[in-house]
This record gives structure tokens, C-alpha cells and sequence, in this order.
């Protein structure tokens, strides 16, 4: 009776990415882009890609060119998938009566949001965010003030259960999205706002003047 033929090891690169390979590397893309390393246009190809990606192979050249990355991209890519991801809360409780909340920058979103708000506004920004999971659950309760939500490439809001009371919604989310990106997480926003508005829409491009100081300074 003859021995089965084992298995040659497979290369590295040849493996299949997992759903959490493509969101952790699309999260280091928009960290990149918020530091201004990538353009827009840039981080909207390089998303659309890691989406689309089916191995490590696919998932490494995205990462090629930024700083701790470079030539050994595959390898680093292999170290920093291993590492276990940062735990998210299961739910965070805001209370606030006047000021303002704003959660910006590079922070780790909770699986759900709780917001008491009297008098005072919310700035929710995804673009370098690091999310957990398909979805994210914002329940809001304001009088008066505003929700504003910034999503980049690849998110979608779903406010259709905020009920309004004097106030209005305004999605510019959708605006210029690039269409072959995958909506890869939803934020569902719920509760009751009062005298107030809910503002979507993406990250603010470069202005012209902007563009022309950044080329003028490099």
C-alpha cells in the first residue's frame, strides 16, 4: 500500500487573503492617505483593489511604497497580519449638555455608539478609523446641534431610522464614490434628533490653492 505524496509547502504569497486581511490593509491605506502619503484617487484604486483581492500577493504591492513596508512588503504584510487586531468596546455611552464631541484621526470604533447630546455637536470621521466587523450601530438622542459623519470609499450610512423633529439629513456620501468599490461596512444610524441635522458626505479634497502649496513645497 503506498504512502499518500505530502503536500509541498505553499508559498507565502500564494495564500488566501481573509475578509480581516483586506479590512486591516485597507485601514492602512487610509491611514496612509490621512497622512498624505496617497491622494485620493490614489487610496479610492488602492481600496478598490484590496477588496478585490483573493491572496497576499494581491494584497502586498498596495503597501510596496509606503514606510514600513517597502521592498519586504509581503513579509511585513505576513508580521502584521499575525499580530492580533485591537479588541473594539461593544458599546461606548456619550453624554454631553453644550460642546462638542468629535471623534477623528486614527481611533478604534466601537461596535456600537451611544450619543446623549443637548445643545452640543457630533463629528464621527471614518477616514482613518479602524472598524471591526461589517457593521457599526450609532444611536443617537440630540436636541439641537448636528451629526455630522465622514466616510471614505467602501462605507455606506443607513439613516433611515433617525427620526427628525425640525431638522433634516443630507447624504453626500455618494458623491464622486468611486462605482466599482465594494461597500465592505455599513454605520446604521438610529435614535431621535430634535432641532438639529445629520450631515454625510466624503473626505474633503484638497483644494486647488491646496494642491499648488503642496507642489510648490516638495
Amino acid at each position: 500500500m503506498s504512502l499518500p505524496t505530502p503536500m509541498e509547502p505553499r508559498d507565502p504569497k500564494e495564500m488566501r487573503a481573509s475578509h480581516e486581511d483586506r479590512d486591516r490593509v485597507a485601514d492602512a491605506l487610509r491611514v496612509a492617505a490621512g497622512d498624505g502619503r496617497l491622494t485620493m484617487e490614489e487610496l479610492e484604486e488602492r481600496l478598490e483593489a484590496a477588496f478585490a483581492a483573493r491572496t497576499y500577493a494581491d494584497l502586498a504591492p498596495l503597501l510596496g511604497d509606503l514606510p514600513g513596508y517597502g521592498s519586504g512588503a509581503l513579509a511585513t504584510l505576513n508580521q502584521a497580519l499575525a499580530v492580533p487586531p485591537v479588541q473594539p468596546k461593544d458599546v461606548v455611552h456619550v453624554k454631553r449638555v453644550g460642546g462638542s464631541v468629535r471623534y477623528e484621526g486614527v481611533w478604534i470604533v466601537p461596535k456600537r455608539l451611544d450619543l446623549d447630546m443637548r445643545g452640543g455637536s457630533v463629528l464621527l470621521d471614518f477616514t482613518r478609523a479602524t472598524v471591526a466587523g461589517t457593521t457599526t450601530e450609532v444611536n443617537v438622542r440630540m436636541r439641537g446641534g448636528s451629526l455630522r459623519i465622514i466616510v471614505p470609499p467602501g462605507y455606506a450610512v443607513d439613516a433611515n431610522e433617525v427620526s427628525m423633529l425640525g431638522g433634516s439629513v443630507r447624504d453626500r456620501s455618494a458623491k464622486n464614490a468611486p462605482p466599482d468599490v465594494p461597500i465592505g461596512h455599513q454605520i446604521i444610524v438610529a435614535g431621535e434628533i430634535a432641532g438639529g441635522s445629520v450631515d454625510i458626505r466624503p473626505p474633503r479634497r484638497p483644494g486647488r490653492l491646496r494642491r499648488m502649496i503642496g507642489r510648490s513645497t516638495r
